[in-house]
């Protein structure tokens, strides 16, 4: 089901900030009060605690730290404001990943090169799967060799009958395999998110994707998807990143024009280099090139 969004497009509020909260002045006499987060060249980002806003430079007259007298946050002019993603830590060394996740992803160490759509599909094909329930089916994406899945949590909700189809590359052929012992190892409703295992006797060991870094994304890049739209498997969509901080309902979604329809949700959304930055979960029905992924 479509989220419904919002923009916000008006400050016209008051806070009374705490003691040690950060003060921005603005050219209209507004003032916003919160924790800086991000101090740019062109822009600061403020958490007000219910959002985050983007305040360009050119906007700002006094930036105040650390300030522990009350302040009013009062406007009565718009003042145009984009979500952005809070900053994260500084990426964690490959070796302390493994440690840290015990081999439950796997994560390429420096940048990789640029390659095509036609030779990557030929390379991760083996690692997107279909997730399949009596209600319906999603898409999903393998991500180590022992079988952890991972998909859409709405993909999977209320449902204890599983099943994942596997196409393995034997000979230059597709063989389309079907796994019914599929155990949930974890769920976050909130996120969408849910992570799953085949755990059948006779299963392989399993082709899976490398995990990227969508921060390491710029608007405008090019970005594909795999997966089971309409239940057609297998299906490749390209497409652009169109942007990296779509709010919806209070979560930020990578959003894109690449082609994304019912039985996408779970699927993964890959950078140009075939790591995962994306896993796709909903459109808007309305429009055309509306996509949106919940960023890695």
């Amino acid at each position: 089901m479509l989220k419904q969004s919002f923009l916000l497009a008006a400050v016209s509020f008051s806070l009374v900030a705490a003691a040690g909260a950060d003060t921005v002045q603005l050219k209209d006499k507004a003032t916003v009060v919160g924790t800086i987060l991000a101090e740019k060249r062109d822009q600061v980002v403020v958490d007000i605690g219910y959002t985050v806003l983007t305040i360009p430079r050119n906007q700002i007259v006094k930036l105040s730290h650390g300030s522990s007298s009350k302040a009013v946050v009062e406007s009565s002019k718009p003042v145009e404001t984009t979500p952005v993603k809070i900053p994260t830590p500084e990426p964690i060394a490959p070796s302390q990943i493994a440690q840290a996740h015990a081999g439950l992803y796997a994560a390429n160490s420096k940048a990789m090169p640029i390659r095509a759509v036609r030779d990557l599909v030929n390379q991760l094909g083996e690692a997107v799967v279909q997730v399949r329930t009596p209600s319906g089916l999603g898409s999903g994406f393998i991500i180590n060799e022992d079988g952890f899945l991972m998909t859409n949590f709405h993909v999977i909700e209320g449902e204890t009958q599983i099943s994942v189809e596997v196409y393995h590359q034997k000979n230059g052929m597709l063989d389309r395999v079907s796994y019914k012992q599929v155990r949930i190892i974890a769920m976050n409703k909130f996120e969408d998110l849910a992570l799953l295992k085949i755990d059948d006797k006779d299963a392989p060991k399993f082709k899976f994707v490398l995990m990227g870094n969508a921060d390491a994304l710029s608007v405008g890049e090019h970005v594909f998807a795999i997966g089971s739209p309409l239940g057609l498997e297998r299906t490749v969509t390209e497409g652009i990143l169109s942007t990296k901080t779509r709010q919806l309902s209070g979560e930020l979604y990578l959003q894109t024009t690449t082609q994304i329809n019912p039985g996408n949700s779970g699927g993964p959304l890959f950078n140009m280099a075939g790591e995962v930055i994306g896993i796709t979960n909903m459109k808007i029905t309305f429009g055309e090139g509306l996509g949106f992924a919940i960023p890695v």
